[in-house]
């Protein structure tokens, strides 16, 4: 029974191919055309693509050359070649910029890069090049009926890069290198301002400062935990309600108490 499907598959397949195959090899553009519409309209996307750009130089500028590219943007976005569909979404605008259809194709061409953000470890230049495109959008048509999902989608491109740079920060913290820990959570609430973790992530700052002050030398200790008592007043000031603040105090009360040890120290060995 295996073999019989596998079989009828194979012979299925290979007609397909003998009738693009013969479509292609017809020198009447018309019936070429004809089977072109037909696939695009069975989902045969990947024949309908190739029998579309057969095709272009033929029926460029005719009435039907727009509608030509138009599905062939989107055969090769539903065939998930999406660097292929970038690049005739963006020649659509290019050869067609007054096209009632140009907005749409703007649109798509941002969500290819969208299509293509890969998972948070990963490099996310496709999610930069997703946001930036659709925020342009979103400034160029504001009253378009998809400036609605452009902006649900910036947002979730947002979310992203946040949690990636989160990822990166919270090594740093979890290898002991809070050095480098403090300056990536400082930078993390400086690009994500409205982020609804920022207590969270000036918390992990007022960590890696302590750690570090900690494992200091003796001569830089005093200055280090300065710093981690001016992050405290910080974080009090900037988030007076968190559900972390009796943890912010724990460190400002750690901090003094060791600036008090050294400060004392300090007497001591002067007396």
């Amino acid at each position: 029974m295996r073999f019989l499907i596998i079989a009828f598959t194979i012979i299925v397949t290979f007609s397909a191919c003998s009738s693009l195959s013969k479509v292609q090899k017809s020198n009447d553009y018309e019936y070429n055309y004809r089977m072109a519409e037909q696939y695009y309209a069975k989902q045969n996307y990947n024949y309908a693509q190739q029998l579309y750009e057969e095709l272009f130089p033929i029926f460029k500028g005719t009435d039907r050359f727009e509608d030509m590219y138009y599905k062939s943007a989107y055969s090769a976005f539903y065939l998930k070649d999406y660097t292929n569909a970038e690049n005739l979404f963006k020649g659509f605008v290019e050869v067609f910029p007054t096209s009632k259809k140009a907005e749409e194709m703007e649109y798509m061409r941002a969500y290819t890069f969208y299509k293509q953000s890969p998972k948070t470890e990963l490099d996310q230049t496709n999610t930069y090049k997703a946001m930036g495109l659709m925020q342009t959008f979103i400034n160029t048509h504001p009253g378009s009926e998809r400036a609605k999902e452009a902006i649900a989608i910036v947002d979730k491109c947002r979310a992203k890069l946040e949690e990636k740079e989160y990822l990166s920060a919270f090594l740093y913290y979890n290898m002991g290198q809070y050095k480098a820990a403090s300056v990536a959570f400082t930078t993390l609430i400086n690009d994500f301002p409205d982020s609804q973790k920022s207590d969270e992530y000036k918390l992990y700052a007022i960590k890696s400062y302590y750690e570090y002050a900690v494992l200091s030398i003796s001569t830089k200790q005093e200055e280090r935990f300065e710093k981690v008592l001016t992050e405290c007043n910080e974080f009090s000031d900037r988030f007076p309600e968190s559900k972390v603040i009796k943890e912010v105090e724990k460190y400002s009360t750690l901090a003094q108490n060791n600036i008090k040890a050294i400060k004392n120290e300090q007497v001591k060995k002067a007396s």
